[in-house]
């Protein structure tokens, strides 16, 4: 782990960018003190529910459900 200050950090920011690339992680500290820490982004994968997942599962949806929908819709129509 680098610990750089926020002058260091903005004259040498390609070159701790390079450093986490290559997997190190990167402090940047005010007056000593850390206050923020910079690593590789990771896109975070979502995965999806299976077709039929919820099937046998007990769920309801409210009786009014798209009443405010009808609401807006004859708002709009409205001259």
């Amino acid at each position: 782990m680098q610990v750089v200050n926020i002058h260091e950090a903005r004259t040498h920011l390609s070159r701790l960018l390079e450093s986490i690339e290559r997997g190190e992680e990167v402090v940047i500290a005010r007056a000593g003190r850390p206050v923020a820490t910079l690593t590789a982004y990771r896109p975070v994968r979502r995965k999806l529910a299976a077709p039929g997942s919820m099937k046998g599962r007990d769920w309801r949806m409210a009786d009014d459900f798209d009443a405010p929908v009808d609401e807006l819709f004859s708002c709009l129509q409205q001259p």
